[in-house]
């Protein structure tokens, strides 16, 4: 199948992409997110707060050894990860249903351009100072009866939405 070894996934192009987790409680969530972030070969995954990290039983499950490839940094707060993440010059958007958001298949990356997003607490959503800081919000557009999705669902379409658009 012509995977790369996890040498050869360290030393690869990487989307300019970085996902914050701020206060994801669930370890199958945390693996999940840096299975996907494997997938799409993203700069790192930023684990924040009550986030847990690697190594992990709970999280290798469902990571599958992307705990190994995937950068991952652990930051005590999501507000200090956007802060540093802004101090490079990385775009920064919240997934979060939130007054002005950009609903995601509106949203187009400009060349050149790096991005970071936030996913959040699976009940609590993103934290608002959080969202203040961000640049902007994304949203998902939803149609059923629920108002939100499994965070790790959620990061997989946006993440899937970011590669489209990157590579267009």
């Amino acid at each position: 199948m012509q995977r790369l070894s996890v040498e050869e996934f360290r030393e690869a192009e990487k989307m300019p992409l970085v996902v914050v987790l701020d206060d994801v409680r669930s370890m199958h969530n945390v693996g999940s997110v840096l299975r996907t972030a494997d997938a799409f070969r993203l700069e790192a995954v930023y684990l924040c707060g009550i986030t847990g990290c690697p190594p992990h039983n709970e999280i290798h499950k469902t990571a599958l050894g992307a705990e190994d490839s995937v950068e991952w940094r652990y930051f005590q707060t999501a507000l200090q990860a956007v802060s540093e993440l802004q101090g490079q010059g990385v775009t920064v958007l919240s997934v979060e249903q939130a007054e002005g958001s950009t609903k995601l298949p509106q949203f187009r990356t400009e060349p050149g351009k790096c991005y970071a997003v936030v996913l959040g607490n699976e009940v609590k959503g993103v934290h608002q100072e959080v969202i203040d800081a961000s640049d902007g919000c994304l949203e998902i557009p939803q149609f059923g009866t629920k108002h939100s999705m499994n965070v790790s669902v959620t990061a997989g379409i946006v993440i899937y939405h970011f590669f489209l658009t990157l590579n267009s």
